[in-house]
């Protein structure tokens, strides 16, 4: 693969944005066509009252191609929370998913959040084990229905001090 570039967000992404969680989501997780427009939702609230100094979004690509998306937003003053994070398959397993997470956390660090949290289901199980190799925990977990599926959703979370 070339050279990977991380760039920030820019609204002119939001329509690949959504449309790539919702086909790869229903393809690997069989979520069916409400999860994209929740997508659409957070991209847009995102777009509409973001606070660039303390929140961010990034995409990364080669030769002027998406391959993946991460979010750092505020959750509250002193917590983070991670969002949007995605990657297309063939940029899988080549330790961009670390870069990228090490990227959010670093920049969630350096704008002063004490912890950072996100919001994930169980059977992502790559992403799972990526958050427990950088020190996350599981915070909580319950089982839900949504996006037409029966899942467990967990909150993890990381003290960034």
């Amino acid at each position: 693969m070339d050279e990977i570039a991380l760039r920030l967000f820019r609204a002119e992404d939001a329509p690949w944005l959504t449309e790539r969680h919702g086909t790869l989501y229903a393809r690997e997780a069989g979520f069916d066509a409400t999860f994209a427009p929740l997508v659409a939702e957070i991209i847009a609230d995102y777009l509409a009252r973001h606070d660039p100094a303390r929140e961010a979004g990034w995409i990364a690509e080669a030769d002027g191609r998406p391959l993946g998306s991460i979010f750092c937003v505020a959750q509250s003053a002193e917590v983070a929370k991670l969002r949007l994070f995605l990657l297309e398959p063939e940029a899988r397993g080549q330790g961009l998913g670390q870069r990228m997470l090490g990227h959010c956390m670093a920049f969630a660090r350096a704008k002063g959040y004490a912890r950072m949290t996100l919001a994930t289901h169980e059977s992502h199980r790559a992403a799972c084990a990526l958050y427990a190799r950088n020190g996350w925990r599981i915070a909580a977990e319950r089982p839900v229905r949504a996006y037409g599926c029966d899942l467990v959703e967990q909150t993890w979370e990381i003290a960034l001090h």
